[in-house]
């Protein structure tokens, strides 16, 4: 079996994936009936040109309605389960252990989607700048990233295994 990842995929458990559902269900159905009598009690308070409360619920249907299309996007790419990996290879669903160049400190992370936030371990998204440089390498592997400040890190692989959750 040929094992390909799209950029666009969003590897969810199946716990996220229900958790960000409802709160689609919520938002596109009780949140919009919700906000949309908001708007009308606000409306009929007179003059809508000096009437805070009728801008401000407007402005909560923006965001409402922001999130619906991120959540659709989201759950439109979401591949729910197991990302294929493989043991020593870091890729998203891995936990990963590495040690930047010149510290002896070792840091450990969930290489994942943020919407998987709820795990117990910090978690680096596979978009990030380090997420980026070291998707793909195996464990003794390097890879470098550039920092906020334009200078580069070097970081190296100590530990790549599947993520197996609480």
């Amino acid at each position: 079996m040929t094992e390909t990842r799209a950029d666009n995929v969003t590897w969810l458990t199946q716990e996220a994936y229900d958790r960000l559902k409802s709160e689609l269900d919520h938002l596109s159905g009780p949140g919009r009936i919700e906000i949309a009598a908001k708007i009308e009690a606000a409306r009929e308070e007179g003059d809508l040109r000096e009437n805070g409360g009728y801008h401000a619920a407007k402005e909560e249907q923006g965001k409402i309605e922001g999130r619906i299309l991120q959540l659709q996007s989201i759950l439109e790419n979401a591949r729910v389960g197991e990302a294929p990996r493989t043991e020593g290879v870091v890729g998203p669903g891995m936990t990963v252990t590495i040690s930047f160049e010149g510290d002896d400190e070792e840091v450990t992370f969930l290489l994942a989607s943020r919407e998987e936030s709820g795990a117990p371990i910090d978690v680096y998204s596979p978009k990030s700048p380090l997420g980026a440089a070291i998707n793909g390498k195996k464990v003794g592997e390097k890879a470098s990233y550039s920092l906020p400040n334009g200078r580069s890190m070097t970081v190296e692989i100590l530990d790549a295994t599947p993520y197996q959750g609480a």
